[in-house]
């Protein structure tokens, strides 16, 4: 029996299908959950919700990942409603300006939309009577870790950047807020990689694969030794999975969980080794004199083994990293210059602003209207 079923039967929900809305289903991530979550509960009614920034990023031959939705919805998380919301039994907060540099450039927006944003769908989602709320929170936290040792969620956090200041004091907020009657799960997820449906390359794992692709060569801006935890997007769908049936016994109607496994902590270098070893003939170089990267963080992941066995991380290092190289074959990836292209998320939201479609707080204008 498919873990979902069997949860769904352990909290003995009614024979009505199971409702999940998943806001920020347009992005990296939210096509390879839409798509996990379709086959672990295949009579569940899936809406995705999304601002529709990146919609027009496709990177598949396949057809649009949001036709294995039930509805799609175009509507800015800080505008939803407890009425948007009537019905659901789950919503997963995956909507999110999702990176250092775009938090950097986009810094108050970053607050607006990740932290207040995410804070008012779990509020309006209690009120509409949602038992389950997920938000994708981030390992990045952790921030600087200068003794090595792999951080547990009882450790101090040390953010460094405003998109994981955003998470961090969503986090909290989440906390403080203790609703009574809906499970709350924050998943410090890992850094993520993989192919995707709308694959991003600006993440250190994709970024390598694409370098070795289109020019044969791997440049580690650092001297390759920070940590890096990191997580297949596959892997992560299962744990938003595992969040949606989580109960609130034992671990608490709130739980912040490291999501992730062991093996998984990396050095930057290594898993430039490691591109290199599957595409041959690409060359890796780092730079010795680089000045001192303070993202460098190694996570135990003890409690997410011990509380979701069925769903820990099946990807390797090795596996995501073909599924990249072989995804980007699929679609004819030869863009030597793709670190302009709208595989940059950043990229992509200048564009908008350039063009006038999104303002200055990253809302559609009349003119750019989803």
């Amino acid at each position: 029996m498919e873990f979902g079923q069997a949860a769904l039967e352990g909290l003995d929900v009614s024979e009505t299908p199971m409702r999940i809305l998943i806001n920020g289903n347009m992005g990296y991530i939210g096509p390879i959950v839409v798509a996990h979550l379709r086959r672990a509960f295949p009579d569940a009614w899936l809406a995705g919700n999304d601002s529709g920034w990146f919609a027009h990023c496709l990177t598949t031959p396949a057809p649009l990942p949001e036709l294995a939705l039930d509805e799609q919805r175009f509507v800015d998380v800080r505008a939803l409603t407890a009425r948007d919301l009537d019905g659901f039994d789950a919503v997963v907060q995956l909507a999110a300006v999702s990176n250092d540099p775009m938090s950097h450039r986009f810094e108050t927006v970053t607050d607006d939309i990740n932290h207040l944003g995410a804070v008012h769908v779990a509020k309006i989602a209690a009120a509409a009577g949602v038992r389950s709320f997920v938000f994708a929170s981030s390992c990045s936290i952790y921030g600087f870790a200068a003794d090595g040792r792999p951080r547990t969620e009882h450790d101090p956090v040390n953010p460094l950047t405003a998109y994981a200041r955003s998470k961090i004091a969503t986090e909290g907020a989440l906390e403080a807020l203790a609703f009574p009657a809906m499970t709350v799960t924050a998943l410090r997820f890992s850094t993520a990689c993989g192919m995707s449906p709308r694959l991003r390359l600006d993440l250190v794992m994709n970024d390598f694969v694409a370098g070795a692709l289109t020019s044969g060569q791997i440049s580690v801006l650092s001297d390759g030794t920070p940590w890096r935890p990191m997580i297949e997007v596959r892997d992560m769908a299962r744990a938003i999975e595992w969040g949606i049936c989580r109960q609130a016994a034992p671990l608490g109607r709130f739980l912040k969980i490291n999501v992730g496994v062991d093996r998984w902590n990396c050095q930057v270098k290594d898993i430039a080794e490691a591109v290199a070893r599957a595409i041959p003939g690409t060359t890796v170089t780092v730079n010795p004199d680089a000045p001192l990267d303070k993202r460098s963080y190694r996570v135990d992941f003890g409690l997410y083994a011990q509380h979701a066995p069925d769903h820990q991380p099946l990807q390797t290092l090795d596996s995501a990293i073909a599924g990249l190289r072989d995804g980007l074959k699929a679609i004819a990836f030869a863009d030597p210059d793709y670190r302009g292209s709208q595989l940059i998320r950043l990229k992509v939201l200048e564009r908008h602003l350039d063009s006038g479609a999104l303002d200055a707080r990253l809302r559609w204008t009349r003119r750019g209207t989803a």
